[in-house]
């Protein structure tokens, strides 16, 4: 199925752009997200004649999401968990979890917008993706940890390995 993009989107393409996607995705995700259109004449002509406004909205959208990331920058939560004694969670830590942490902080996300590899179910220092707006991402540090003191150590110890990173 052809659509027009409305927006960027990773791994697919710029606004504008005119892709060809698989059916069910068109359907169940961009359509009614509004992340697109279905690429008829009328729509063609529909997003040209809207083209300027989507974009003025679009560089508003990611100006927010700058100010937002330079406020998040260098931010570490803590999630307390149990662990065995190997620090294996007993269970895991998923982007939920990261968001309703940062939501604590004061930030305010969902979690679509937590982005992880893959679960998290060891104990230790985290990286975990936030995407603020397609063009716009940060790290944030995620600090899981049996008890406060333990964060605290971790917390210590994570600060001195990135002062060496960076001084080396």
């Amino acid at each position: 199925m052809q659509v027009i993009l409305l927006e960027r989107i990773e791994k697919l393409g710029q606004m504008g752009q005119t892709v060809s996607v698989k059916p069910g995705y068109a359907r169940n995700y961009l359509l009614p997200k509004k992340k697109a259109l279905r690429a008829t004449k009328d729509n063609v002509t529909y997003f040209e004649t809207q083209k300027a406004q989507l974009e003025a909205t679009n560089l508003k959208r990611k100006g927010e999401a700058e100010q937002a990331a330079k406020k998040m920058d260098s931010v570490m939560v803590t999630l307390i968990r149990q662990a065995s004694e190997i620090g294996q969670l007993y269970g895991s830590v998923r982007g939920k979890d990261i968001a309703d942490a940062l939501a604590e902080a004061g930030y305010t996300l969902d979690k679509g917008q937590v982005k992880l590899q893959e679960p998290i179910k060891t104990l230790g220092i985290h990286d975990a993706r936030i995407v603020l707006h397609p063009e716009v991402s940060i790290i944030v540090r995620v600090n899981i940890a049996q008890s406060e003191e333990e964060a605290a150590v971790q917390r210590e110890a994570g600060a001195k390995e990135v002062a060496t990173t960076t001084a080396a």
